[in-house]
């Protein structure tokens, strides 16, 4: 059984700076320095684009994780997903969507759902611990791209 993670935030600012900036891996990985995640970018650029892959690696529950994700929608500045490619999932997909508001201000909402591996132990500890682990480290990425995206506005 999926685990859905949702996590909505309200930004001052227009969609097209927060899309951009939630697309940014530089950003991705300065949202989380406690698990020190790197990112490489299957084609080098920072900013990614439909079809592009990023590998990110980083350490969760005193554990090194290694996760590749490949974006497979992309509708500036409304929308995008990214879906497990490779990494610790049985399949994970994470749907980003923006909202306009009134042209300055973003409902910005993560979707997250994730399958476990390993069977019913692993619903277990995904429904128990991930889940929750997971929806944390998404409100710590919403809050910095607030921050960033609030100050980058005039």
């Amino acid at each position: 059984m999926p685990a859905l993670i949702e996590v909505v935030s309200v930004i001052n600012a227009a969609p097209s700076v927060v899309f951009d900036l939630t697309l940014d891996v530089d950003v991705h990985t300065a949202s989380l320095p406690a698990s020190r995640e790197t990112a490489t970018t299957s084609t080098g650029r920072r900013q990614l684009v439909l079809g592009d892959e990023v590998t990110f690696h980083a350490r969760h529950f005193g554990l090194a994780w290694r996760m590749t994700s490949r974006i497979t929608a992309y509708e500036r500045p409304y929308r995008f997903v990214d879906e497990q490619t490779r990494g610790p999932f049985r399949a994970l997909r994470h749907e980003h969507q923006f909202q306009d508001f009134d042209g300055v201000r973003t409902q910005m909402t993560d979707r997250m759902t994730i399958s476990a591996p390993l069977g019913p132990l692993g619903v277990v500890v995904t429904w128990a611990l991930v889940a929750p682990y997971l929806r944390r480290l998404l409100m710590q990425r919403a809050a910095h791209i607030t921050y960033l995206a609030q100050a980058h506005e005039p």
